[in-house]
């Protein structure tokens, strides 16, 4: 998959995710089910969670692999953890 079609499905899976986020802001405006809602929210958290894991996979491929390329090693493997550290909490 090339840089064109990643970014491509990331635009889409945001589409969707909005779309996720609209429907719950509906179920909340209906008084629906607590149950119900919470579901759809770990599913748009999931569907979160995906993308930013498709991010820092083209992150760690790209700008990583550019870094160690051009012997910055070191900083840009800081960089990378404490990423991985702010997007796993």
């Amino acid at each position: 998959m090339n840089d064109n079609d990643v970014k491509a499905d990331i635009k889409r899976r945001l589409n969707r995710i909005e779309g996720q986020v609209r429907g719950i802001q509906r179920m909340v405006d209906n008084d629906q089910c607590c149950s119900d809602i919470l579901v759809q929210i770990s599913a748009a958290r999931a569907a979160i969670n995906k993308v930013g894991g498709m991010i820092l996979d083209n992150y760690t491929k790209t700008c990583v692999k550019s870094a160690i390329e051009n012997g910055n090693v070191e900083d840009n493997l800081d960089e990378l953890v404490e990423t991985i550290i702010r997007f796993t909490k």
